[in-house]
């Protein structure tokens, strides 16, 4: 799979943060063009001894979840944890698995955050731009934002809010457990994100693509 080449890696914190603001307005925030079929999920791991950083992808063939493609990364880490710069430390291994991908995803879903981030530019955001493909941020907490919680059934939701800024939905994916946080992360919308994160669950909380994709991830872990 190709890619563009948006920038060099190796940045400090305040150029890596200010690179975030410009490319943050670069984010293109549209409803889906066509209904989507194959869906992609992107999560990371980091091997025992912290020094390196696994990635994998697999893409799932919507609605019954039959597995397309697999592929997987595993590199050096070259980028200290700094909260917020969280896809300066995973997406170039992101990049590495993609890479390898033959088929074309139609949209991608990441275990992070997409524009409910400080800068409004979580991984999910990062990495939309280097595809120009659909991306959504799919994530297991808040990283920041106020919400109201939603009611306990399959399917309730509420928005996640920044002052008076919508940033992304809390998502109720099973009923009576804990929810997830989604926000755009490109070429999508906040409802057409949903749809899509609720279209991938099934028995469990996290959506099929992320889900085994950090099954894969903890194997390669283990075994390193």
């Amino acid at each position: 799979m190709r890619f563009k080449n948006l920038h060099r890696w190796w940045l400090g914190y305040k150029e890596a943060a200010a690179l975030q603001r410009r490319l943050a307005k670069k984010v293109r925030i549209v409803p889906f063009r066509m209904k989507p079929r194959l869906v992609a999920g992107l999560d990371c791991a980091f091997s025992k001894d912290g020094k390196r950083i696994i990635a994998a992808v697999i893409v799932l063939k919507l609605p019954d979840f039959e597995t397309v493609e697999i592929q997987n990364a595993v590199c050096r880490l070259s980028f200290p944890y700094i909260p917020g710069l969280l896809s300066f430390r995973e997406a170039p291994c992101c990049l590495k698995a993609l890479k390898k991908l033959k088929t074309k995803p139609d949209v991608f879903i990441i275990d992070g955050q997409g524009i409910a981030h400080p800068r409004r530019f979580g991984i999910a955001c990062h990495l939309g731009l280097f595809l120009d493909k659909p991306t959504i941020g799919c994530a297991k907490s808040r990283l920041i934002g106020e919400f109201r919680k939603p009611a306990i059934q399959k399917g309730a939701y509420s928005f996640l809010k920044d002052r008076q800024e919508t940033i992304g939905a809390v998502v109720r994916t099973r009923a009576n457990v804990k929810p997830v946080f989604v926000s755009v992360g490109n070429n999508c919308i906040l409802n057409d994100a949903m749809k899509i994160i609720l279209a991938c669950t099934s028995q469990y909380r996290i959506p099929e693509p992320t889900r085994l994709a950090h099954q894969l991830v903890s194997r390669i872990r283990t075994n390193m």
